[in-house]
């Protein structure tokens, strides 16, 4: 095998990476919303508690914990990926970029990349795994857009 007949059969590949990448960073995006919401996996707030319901926080975190649950199943991918990507993208100018423009050093590092992994998903769609795609292949679907 050459090396472009590789590279042209690695590349037949990205429908289903781009779906590994949507999955991936859902599930660990959600992980932020439910550690700040119901202390799960653990507890991440100042005290150990949980995030108020009616504050900026407590939004962020239901933003992340159920938004990330539709990324994770690629259900209606494109909104709710851009929806997040201006969370995070809020994220980083109120709680990180205040401290510094580098990103290692202000910690906004998860929140940078958040937001462009959810601004691509929001262009791009959620590939081929995902109920998206399945809702776009049934015959009802295509019955309605004829």
């Amino acid at each position: 095998m050459t090396a472009p007949t590789v590279v042209a059969r690695w590349s037949t590949w990205a429908p289903q990476l781009r779906s590994v990448l949507r999955i991936f960073a859902a599930f660990t995006f959600m992980q932020f919303g439910t550690a700040k919401l119901f202390a799960f996996p653990g507890a991440i707030m100042p005290g150990g508690g949980t995030a108020p319901v009616v504050s900026l926080v407590g939004l962020a975190s239901i933003l992340e914990s159920f938004g990330g649950a539709l990324l994770l199943v690629g259900l209606f991918t494109r909104p709710v990926a851009f929806l997040l990507a201006g969370e995070m993208a809020v994220a980083y100018f109120i709680g990180h970029g205040s401290h510094g423009f580098w990103t290692v050093l202000n910690q906004g590092t998860p929140a940078v990349i958040y937001c462009f992994v959810w601004l691509y998903l929001s262009a791009a769609g959620a590939g081929p795994w995902s109920l998206d795609a399945r809702i776009a292949r049934s015959p009802r679907s295509a019955a309605t857009i004829a």
